[in-house]
């Protein structure tokens, strides 16, 4: 896999935002096929800063429905995966320079 399809954004929520600022640790939506040496060597050669580790979860699809006029819509939103990774001490990635 090419390191420029594992990656596909950062997490920016507010857990996000307060482990970044404690333990150093960012949230990024990975592919699914993508094993943790292959984020490792993303998340170096895109931010240039060295990883320390990387845990994964995949989160799993969800039905959802909603009421409307027309009557109930029924659909279901994707599985996908999360990619936890802690950078060295004294090492921070600008996730807001791009925006």
């Amino acid at each position: 896999m090419k390191l420029s399809e594992v990656l596909i954004k950062p997490i920016l929520t507010e857990k996000a935002n307060a482990q970044q600022e404690k333990l150093r640790r960012y949230a990024f939506k990975v592919a699914r096929k993508a094993n943790k040496l292959e984020i490792k060597k993303a998340v170096e050669s895109f931010y240039g800063v060295n990883v320390v580790n990387v845990n994964t979860s995949v989160t799993p699809a969800k039905d959802k429905s909603r009421f409307t006029k027309a009557g109930i819509i029924m659909g279901r939103k994707p599985g996908y995966k999360k990619a936890y990774v802690t950078v060295a001490e004294g090492e921070t990635i600008d996730l807001y320079s791009s925006i």
